[in-house]
This record gives structure tokens, sequence and C-alpha cells, in this order.
């Protein structure tokens, strides 16, 4: 495209800050929960990541797009963020097996995105004020701009696993295969099905409102609560689902979303940070082990770790060094382990990919 073409555009912020950058390519508006990503590559999956549901995604990285896209590094079929937010947007690309442009991928999604922002004025204002919703615009009517983010929903009680989880049932990987996995869709990523698949499962995925009944009755060796967006208290099926799996002492393994869910489920609260972690580069201690991982996060709510600690049939197994807040739990007399972050990532380092081969470790010790 012919850069005289693009428009003035806005960020708008809840509280009437303002930052003026331009669009990308198609006019309109976007709106939603403004968060940041630190993550230098990752683009793609992070734009089709089911977590960043109804959220403006502000890059970090001062360079987006410029290495194309690339069929094969989505994590859901589709763009999945309400809009971008970047500094420097590359219409041109170049790395040998990128399919396509970053923005005619856009365009055929028909996503809103805008850049010439200053992202880390911005970074460091949210870092400071916390995670509000916010609006991009080719709209210049500041007075309607901010009729309209009034109507924008809190990601607070938000329930948001339904917009994103399969409506149908589905099978992935080996019938064959040695182990049988039922997954809850909470807003799952490809790549931890790859990660399941490739240690000898085939796995069955249920739309987010299954019910324990109808996962167990694929008779499955194990149990897995995926990652997702939204607030975790509103999801009461999938936190009776998690109830079901632990008072038979099935094996059950959560990430993120899923973690929470666990929680929620033990009577355990959770909780809306100032800022979620989004990122790639994220230190975690193992506390079992004494070992610490370079870890990529998406998550704007928390399990209490103060609960955890105090409960009688949980222990921590993973902290955050950035914060001290809680990054794994595990039940004591339950087969059921939980993280706050994705180790079928593995951005660069695969430091946590132990998890999935500690989960067959834990089915194959049940089926025992």
């Amino acid at each position: 495209m012919k850069y005289t073409q693009r428009k003035r555009a806005i960020l708008l912020l809840a509280d009437g800050t303002i930052f003026e950058g331009k669009s990308v390519g198609r006019d309109g508006t976007a709106y939603g929960e403004i968060c940041y990503n630190t993550g230098m590559t990752g683009y793609q999956e992070i734009f089709t990541d089911p977590s960043y549901f109804g959220q403006l995604m502000l890059a970090t990285n001062a360079h987006i797009g410029n290495y194309g896209v690339n069929d094969e590094e989505i994590e859901s079929d589709s763009i999945k963020i309400s809009g971008l937010i970047c500094k420097n947007f590359s219409f041109n690309y170049s790395r040998v097996n990128a399919q396509d442009s970053l923005e005619n991928y856009f365009e055929k999604q028909k996503l809103m995105a805008i850049s010439d922002i200053d992202t880390r004025a911005v970074v460091k204002y949210i870092r400071d004020k916390g995670a509000m919703n916010a609006i991009i615009s080719t709209d210049t009517d500041i007075d309607a701009l901010k009729e309209k983010l009034k109507s924008v929903p809190d990601m607070k009680g938000l329930e948001l696993a339904s917009k994103v989880s399969t409506t149908a049932v589905y099978y992935f990987g080996d019938e064959h295969a040695t182990y049988k996995i039922s997954a809850l869709d909470l807003g799952i990523k490809k790549n931890i099905l790859r990660n399941l698949a490739n240690r000898d499962c085939y796995i069955k995925v249920f739309p987010f409102n299954a019910t324990f009944e109808e996962m167990n009755a694929f008779q499955p060796d194990g149990f897995f609560l995926s990652n997702g967006p939204g607030d975790p208290e509103p999801l009461v099926e999938a936190q009776q689902v998690a109830k079901e799996i632990i008072t038979r002492n099935l094996p059950l393994f959560g990430i993120c979303l899923g973690h929470q869910i666990i929680a929620l489920a033990n009577g355990i609260s959770t909780y809306k940070m100032h800022n979620g972690h989004r990122g790639i580069n994220h230190p975690v201690k193992n506390i079992i082990s004494g070992k610490g991982e370079i870890t990529s996060q998406n998550h704007g709510f928390v399990v209490n770790k103060e609960e955890v600690e105090n409960h009688p049939e949980f222990e921590i197994t993973h902290v955050h060094l950035n914060d001290n807040t809680l990054a794994g739990m595990r039940m004591k007399n339950k087969n059921c382990f939980s993280v706050q972050y994705h180790p079928e990532a593995s951005p660069g380092p695969h430091d946590s990919s132990y998890l999935f081969d500690q989960f067959i470790e834990n089915i194959k010790a049940s089926k025992q």
C-alpha cells in the first residue's frame, strides 16, 4: 500500500488519555481491554491465541510484520485479538517460508490495526495505571468514541470461553495411540494438542460446557483443562467438571484458565491483576526441583497464593520470580496438578515441556 494513504488514527484509553498514530490498512474501530506482550517474536501465534480474545494487543517489539505470516504458525483457526497497536508496521516482509504479508493477513480477517504509536509511552502508562479498556479508531470524533467506550464491559466478571470454544466435539492425534485424553476446550491452543499427540495420546476435545459424564464416556486415561480468555469465576460448569474429576482421583492437568478452574473448584479464589503477565521470557522457579524456567505467559487473572499455602490439600510447585505470584500447584492426595504458564509454547527454551511428560507419568501411575 502507499504510505500517503494511511489515515490518522487514535488510541483512546478508558480514563480519557489519547495517543495518536496512523491506520495500518482498513478504516474502522476496535475495542477491548488493552494489554501488552513483551515477546520479540511469535506475533502470529499471539494474534491467534484464543486467550487474547476481547483484548487490544499492544506489541512492545518495535517492528511487527517483518517476517510475514505462515499457516503453520497459528494457535487457532483465526485471529483472536480485537485489534493491534504497534510502533512500526512492516508492509514488506523477508523470510523464505513466509506465505503472505501481515497486512494481507489482517485484511482477509478484517482486523483493525494502528501503528506509529509511542508504544513505550503507552506501556509505561498502563503499567502504572493498570489494565483498562481502550478503543482504536480512524474516527477522530473523541466524544463519540468515549460514549462507545462506556459500553465496553470490564474483563472482571466477563465469561469469554464460550466465544472461542469448539461448538462440537472433535478428535486430535492417532486413534491407535496408547493414551486417551478428554480435553475441555476453554480456548485451547493447537500446540497443546500437538504436545499431547506427540506423547502417544489420542485426544477428544469437548466444548466449554461439556459435563463430566460426557467427557468420561470416552473412557479417557486422563483429563485436561485448557487455557482460555476472560474471568474464570463465571465458568461454574467447568468448575463442576474439575470437582468430579478430582473427587474420583482421575489424572488431571490444567494450564492457565484450566489452572484457575482447578483452584476455584477447591474453594481457592482468583483475582484480576493490576497488569497481567504476557510475554515469552517470564522467569519461574520450580520449588520442587529448585530449577529456574524461562516461560511463556499470558494471563490477566491469577490464583490467590496465600490461600493455596493455607489449603491442606494443596502445595505450591512454582512461583513467578518477578512478583512472587503463584505459577503452579499440585494436590497432595489427588492426581491433579496445574500451572499458570504455557509449557507448550517453548519460546526458544524448552524448559517447561517436561510438564507434559509429568502428566503422562501420572497417567501411567494411575493405570497401575
